[in-house]
């Protein structure tokens, strides 16, 4: 029979509602910096070793990040099901679906990495590494697969922490992964004298010392509320069904980026530079709101599973003004700084132009960026996975066109082309996700009360009526 929401409670104010987003988006924007402070740590410490050993980390990096930002998928399904468990009074179901969730984790893992060792090379030399520069990558992407089951188990039992409404742990085990790390790579790298493949190895011990600490965590919940060990393959084939809609939607940020790049890149050495240095400041600070996106996964997901309707709303709203207002405050902060802020990365005059021209177009679309991502979260943990993955490739049918006209366009290697190409990525990409996840939100075909049928089995949720 379909699964009964509880009665919904009155919603919390502004004020409450403001304090318990940042209780779990303050800790959440710690433990999203850990994993590029743990590449950072690496570069930083094989970057003394010479040219060919950083080069050589930096395109196997780039493999493990693809890799594990495809996967994160474990993290993004994971949350939003335990938290609407947890919200409706469920927590032993909740556990077990996070349980399953870890396992499926383990699986892809170890598929990953056996991947990894025997297609590595292969990979490496097809993305045009050689000579020395492909040696240290092969070592350093070798080494690294042994640490690809941890870093997947981190994610899927971070993903039950947050779920049950906790960000603090993750930026505790993340700040103790990174000190060890460091020290580990220091040790293994000048006192052993391993090189690239000390620096990978201390990142994989160091990565499996937090899948440790997590499990353990997870275990001790579940025992507590007799939740058994053992998977429950139903639950897995579910998060993985679900995180398969997810992995689209990841694809598809993938798909635009990548091509992007290839965009720049027929346009000179000059605005590729200067386009690598405004994605790095976009994504530094997609990470804040990365930290919003993620409370409002694991808030809204509880809150739809207690059935608490005005408090979806009242949150969903505040959100997504906060995600406004973020995106006005560091608009305005890219648009002072615009002409300035090239100084801190480059000497060179022409990349300081195309850079000033990039971030110019950054500042406008920053608040369009604040929209999505905060929206992006809230849908996450409504779980409309399938929505968030069609419109995705929608939106990229919207995109791919831009950039194809860019390209085609003739417009030279001037900053006024790197203009452009940020323009249809900040302004054109952007506002197509912001009208697909607006439209959506404005609706309450997401807004799915109870538990939903595929987290117990049963025939269909309780939808919202009016």
């Amino acid at each position: 029979m379909p699964t009964q929401a509880p009665a919904a409670s009155e919603p919390q104010s502004g004020q409450s509602t403001s304090r318990v987003i940042l209780h779990l988006a303050v800790p959440a924007l710690g433990a999203l910096i850990a994993e590029p402070l743990f590449l950072l740590a690496d570069s930083a410490i094989v970057g003394h070793l010479g040219v060919a050993e950083l080069a050589g980390v930096g395109l196997a990096s780039t493999v493990l990040q693809t890799v594990v930002g495809l996967m994160v998928f474990l993290a993004y399904s994971t949350t939003p099901a335990v938290a609407r468990l947890l919200g409706a009074g469920r927590r032993a179901q909740a556990l077990a679906v996070g349980r399953d969730g870890i396992w499926l984790a383990a699986g892809l893992g170890l598929a990953l990495a056996g991947a990894g060792w025997l297609g590595g090379g292969p990979l490496l030399s097809v993305m045009g590494a050689s000579g020395q520069v492909l040696e240290f990558a092969h070592d350093y992407l070798v080494v690294s697969m042994a640490g690809v089951p941890a870093m997947l188990l981190v994610l899927a039992a971070m993903g039950v922490l947050r779920g049950l409404q906790d960000t603090r742990t993750p930026l505790l085990v993340a700040g103790i992964g990174f000190a060890v790390n460091i020290v580990l790579n220091f040790i293994l790298v000048y006192g052993l004298h391993l090189s690239v493949a000390g620096s990978a190895l201390g990142t994989v011990l160091a990565q499996w010392g937090m899948a440790a600490i997590y499990l353990a965590i997870v275990i001790r919940a579940a025992r507590a509320a007799g939740v058994g060990l053992r998977p429950d393959w139903a639950g897995v084939r579910t998060v993985s069904q679900v995180g398969g809609w997810l992995m689209v939607r990841t694809l598809s940020l993938r798909v635009s980026i990548l091509a992007t790049v290839l965009v720049v890149t027929a346009q000179g050495p000059i605005n590729l530079a200067a386009h690598q240095l405004a994605m790095t400041l976009f994504t530094f600070l997609a990470f804040a709101l990365d930290a919003l996106a993620i409370a409002a996964q694991a808030l809204i997901g509880k809150e739809l599973g207690a059935g608490n309707v005005r408090s979806v709303r009242s949150l969903t709203t505040t959100m997504t003004r906060w995600g406004l207002g973020f995106g006005v405050l560091t608009g305005l902060i890219l648009w002072a700084s615009s002409a300035g802020v090239g100084w801190l990365f480059t000497n060179d005059v022409g990349v300081h132009h195309a850079l000033s021209m990039a971030l110019l177009l950054m500042a406008v679309g920053q608040p369009l960026a604040g929209y999505v991502f905060v929206l992006d979260g809230v849908l996450i943990g409504a779980g409309d996975a399938r929505y968030l993955a069609l419109v995705g490739l929608a939106n990229l049918v919207v995109y791919l066109p831009l950039l194809w006209w860019i390209n085609t366009a003739a417009l030279g290697d001037t900053p006024g082309a790197l203009g452009w190409l940020w323009a249809a990525f900040s302004l054109g990409y952007m506002a197509a996700r912001a009208v697909s996840l607006g439209l959506r939100a404005r609706t309450d075909r997401w807004m799915r009360l109870g538990v939903l049928a595929r987290e117990e089995g049963e025939a269909t949720p309780a939808r919202l009526e009016g």
